[in-house]
């Protein structure tokens, strides 16, 4: 199973991104998916999660509002759009996948496979 995140940048405070993740090797549409990050000297920490089917979405508080996960069965892919960035938001931003179709912990020790993280940078 392969987890290929994409889309990370840098970008000025305020700005928009859209991060990327394409799953191989699995049956992207049995299992839902999640964005984690973890900037430098933290914790990873969830930012958002939605089930097998696209119908239902959990956001950590942090980003709801400015945050939008979404996904694309027919092309194995999740996507994370990002707006109103600010330099807090700077992180690795992980995406995994879950070993549930619906949205569970949210927590990184259930998640079953991980992407290698891509880099978003916000400067002030």
């Amino acid at each position: 199973v392969q987890l290929q995140a994409s889309g990370g940048g840098l970008v000025q405070a305020g700005g928009s991104l859209r991060l990327a993740c394409a799953v191989s090797g699995r049956a992207f549409n049995n299992y839902a998916m999640s964005w984690f990050r973890q900037a430098p000297g933290e914790e990873r920490e969830f930012v958002a999660a939605i089930n097998w089917a696209g119908t239902s979405t959990a956001y950590a508080t942090s980003v709801k509002g400015r945050f939008t996960i979404s996904r694309d069965n027919a092309k194995n892919t999740v996507y994370l759009q990002m707006t109103s960035l600010q330099p807090e938001d700077t992180a690795v931003y992980y995406c995994a996948s879950d070993n549930e179709k619906t949205i569970a912990a949210m927590r990184p020790e259930f998640m079953d496979y991980w992407g290698k993280g891509t880099l978003v940078t916000v400067s002030s």
